[in-house]
């Protein structure tokens, strides 16, 4: 299969010789203290081509020592200590399978070797998560508690020196192990070194996405449009299900199609120009498995390019490069012409293995880097053969339900043991199950923590994926997260870029640095986001209460409510009670989280006024990356990093803003900033400056914030702000009695018999005597089911 000879790097591909040791069938290459290359070949035949998997192995020489005579090997590094028989087959047998080759985890029981089983692996990926036995099909990912994880890269294709892609039938063993120990970081960083960095996806992406299974007019898709204008929902991407198309000649339903359907919309470019004058992006849906029809617009001209006189239909056939060449420059540059900005790869057949599903994704986004006016993108199941270098990934049509729910929390970190984060879910799910307003309300508040936030909902009337279609309550809430989502693109982006930059995941699990929590039941679903710590609500709520029951897990410091400020002291475990309306985000001490202040409908670009997020406690900094969102020039450097300094005293803060990297012609030549301190009182002295120049500030209090506005500020350069006072922090501690008492004032109780209750709760009474003063209440009409909360309730405090 050819590929774009620029693709191959060949310099890049070989390992420098010092790092190898070898024999007559054995090669052995140390990359790095933890990432080692296992070859075996019975002749001795190695190579050195690119492969689907790796694209550097030019590691420079890390620091170990060998030892070795005629039979015997031994390379040891910080890590590992590996043992070898030399020229001997890597696998010992069964019954003594170190026999000829095993690698020590240096400082541990753990032990390597060849077809080791590696069940303490915490799973990576799977191809899709349409149907009911997701967790079966999960492959192994790179994090795993036994500190090390295999690559099998033997039976991969492989690249030569004209760029084209090869099957390799040889019978060589070719492994790459990693020996981490605890540092899984350090092994995702060899991983993305070895394989590719994570590329940018363009900045529109973190927007909101609407798509939906309807034969959609033109009318229909400025209908729903305008309805997220009245709604005051903004929107980034209209992505067309399959209904796009014209049907076939045939009789049957066919998903494949590259022509617009001219009865649904006559002048698709004029559509598309409407939508990306609001700001929004167009995918369309792309499936090829039916093939190439003859009544398709460009179908005469590759017929013609296949010599095909007799007007058949061009089977699909994912592993010819020639046709996956041709259905791009034929088929799908004409739609690109029309102004579509992405396609959806919605291709699920595997009769050829996962290497159809790889083909197809490869092809489709590195056809588009060739123009680096667009930055590249597909959404698309994954062909598992690193994955990451191929966003976003798509996970399929998912199950309307709260245990799907638990599951896209939990398979977003698995993603992150494979070094994946754009991984991109159906909000609420795709189909069957129960629309109910908790679940819809509790999907969109995870995916507003997510990667990437899609709404996809199949035909038939009964499925409402639209906030407007819900009751009153139901739509302001979904309205505030989505608005967030979009204010939280220069967060999110930034983010990106550290994972592009870096490897550093946008997700990471918690369990990382607190293994035991993966098995917990009431914790397993926490990860990190970026800096910001979630904790999934997954359960129903309790309907008496209209709370949800919400136990989690606060890591070692001092963290704060993103949306309340109330401060959690950490290495704690905390129990809550959620509304709707509440969704537990953390920000630990000195976070600082740069959002969007909206303005332009729908807008996703570089934002003139920013609202920064200052949490107290710690001084910190955070490192806003900016580019033109949409092209591949990232790649030559055009970007502005602007460096957000929190210089913390008690008594005494500084904020600075400076460029720290790029220059003009990225952003606006000047920018608003709102600066929010969270829980803090008014200082009383305060001075601002961009580089050495007085600047006016406006500053008051808003609920437990204290803001300072500076207006058109030059954005290349120095803002200053120093803030003075006494005793500025508020010591908003998490109380649970506050959360008890808030629920007590919601309920439909008699209000003096509220304040019996009251008294008891958060009285002095031992909390035997609290439970028998609850049951006397039924004296007073207290119902049975109220007693049995409240008893339920102290025994909440107890825990605490």
């Amino acid at each position: 299969m050819e590929e774009n000879k620029n693709m191959v790097f060949n310099n890049r591909l070989i390992a420098i010789p010092e790092s190898i040791i070898s024999g007559s069938n054995y090669r052995i290459t140390v990359l790095t203290e933890r990432l080692v290359r296992l070859e075996y070949h019975p002749s001795g035949v190695f190579h050195d081509y690119r492969t689907q998997w790796v694209s550097f192995r030019n590691f420079e020489k890390p620091e170990f020592e060998v030892q070795q005579d005629d039979k015997y090997l031994v390379i040891k590094t910080k890590y590992f200590t590996l043992s070898y028989t030399k020229n001997k087959p890597f696998d010992g047998g069964k019954l003594v399978p170190t026999t000829n080759l095993k690698v020590d985890l240096n400082g541990t029981d753990k032990t390597w070797y060849y077809h080791h089983p590696e069940v303490k692996n915490y799973k990576g990926l799977l191809v899709g998560m349409d149907g009911s036995e997701e967790d079966l099909r999960l492959r192994n990912g790179l994090y795993s508690l036994d500190g090390f994880a295999t690559i099998d890269d033997s039976n991969s294709y492989v690249y030569n020196d004209q760029g084209q892609i090869l099957k390799r039938n040889d019978p060589g063993i070719d492994l790459y192990l990693f020996m981490y120990g605890k540092d899984f970081s350090f092994a995702l960083k060899d991983y993305f070194t070895l394989t590719g960095m994570p590329p940018m996806i363009p900045r529109y992406a973190l927007g909101n996405w609407w798509c939906r299974d309807l034969d959609y007019t033109e009318t229909d898709i400025l209908n729903v449009v305008a309805n997220f204008e009245r709604s005051e929902i903004p929107l980034a991407v209209f992505l067309l299900d399959k209904g796009w198309h014209k049907p076939n000649f045939t009789d049957r339903f066919m998903v494949t199609g590259y022509t617009f359907h001219s009865g649904l919309i006559p002048n698709p470019k004029e559509l598309i120009d409407k939508l990306h004058e609001k700001n929004i992006k167009v995918g369309l849906h792309y499936d090829p498995i039916d093939g190439i029809f003859p009544d398709e617009a460009c179908y005469s001209q590759i017929a013609q390019y296949f010599k095909i006189t007799d007007n058949r239909v061009i089977a699909f056939d994912p592993l010819n490069p020639v046709l996956l060449n041709a259905i791009y420059h034929f088929l799908l540059t004409p739609l690109r012409a029309l102004g579509v900005d992405f396609f959806w790869n919605d291709y699920k057949k595997t009769d050829h293995g996962l290497d159809s599903l790889w083909f197809i994704n490869q092809r489709l986004f590195y056809h588009d880097k060739a123009d680096l006016s667009k930055r590249s993108m597909i959404l698309a199941r994954t062909g598992m053969i690193a994955p990451h270098l191929q966003p976003i990934i798509y996970t399929g049509k998912t199950l309307v339900g709260w245990e799907m729910l638990r599951k896209i929390s939990k398979f977003n970190q698995c993603a992150a043991n494979m070094g994946v984060s754009w991984i991109s879910h159906d909000v609420n799910g795709n189909f069957g199950g129960v629309e109910e307003e908790e679940l819809y309300i509790r999907s969109i508040q995870l995916a507003t923590f997510s990667p990437i936030l899609r709404f996809h909902a199949p035909r038939g009337r009964y499925y409402r994926r639209e906030p407007w279609r819900w009751n009153a309550k139901t739509l302001e809430i979904a309205t505030q997260f989505l608005q967030l989502r979009h204010q939280m693109i220069p967060y999110t982006y930034s983010n990106g870029y550290r994972y592009h930059k870096e490897g550093v995941p946008i997700i990471s699990p918690l369990y990382y640095e607190y293994p035991w929590i993966y098995d917990d039941k009431n914790y397993s679903h926490q990860y990190f986001f970026g800096e910001m710590l979630v904790a999934p609500i997954v359960e129903k709520k309790d309907l008496l209460m209209n709370r949800t029951v919400h136990r989690f897990f606060i890591p070692d410091g001092v963290w704060y409510d993103f949306k309340t400020g109330k401060k959690f002291p950490g290495n704690k475990e905390y129990v809550s009670f959620f509304r709707d309306e509440d969704y537990p985000v953390f920000v630990s001490r000195g976070g600082i989280i740069p959002l969007s202040i909206l303005e332009e409908e729908n807008f996703t670009g570089i934002p003139k006024e920013l609202e920064i997020h200052v949490f107290p406690g710690k001084s910190n900094s955070f490192n806003l990356y900016e580019d033109d969102g949409i092209s591949e020039m990232y790649l030559e450097g055009r970007h502005v990093i602007t460096q957000i300094d929190y210089n913390y005293l008690p008594n005494n803060y500084t904020i600075i803003i400076r460029t720290l990297d790029g220059g003009r012609g990225i952003i606006d030549d000047y920018r608003d900033y709102k600066i929010r301190f969270r829980n803090t009182k008014r200082a009383t002295d305060i001075v601002a400056y961009f580089n050495n120049t007085p600047l006016k500030t406006i500053s008051y209090i808003d609920e437990a914030d204290f803001v300072v506005e500076v207006k058109e500020v030059p954005s290349i350069g120095q803002l200053t702000i120093n803030c003075k006072g006494k005793d500025i922090e508020i010591d908003a501690i998490r109380l649970i009695n506050d959360d008890i008492d808030s629920i007590l004032l919601d309920l439909p109780i008699n209000t003096v018999l509220k304040e019996k209750i009251s008294a008891i709760m958060f009285g002095d009474l031992p909390l035997k005597q609290k439970r028998i003063e609850i049951r006397k209440l039924g004296k007073f009409n207290l119902t049975k089911e109220y007693i049995r909360l409240f008893l339920r309730l102290l025994e909440y405090i107890s825990q605490i």
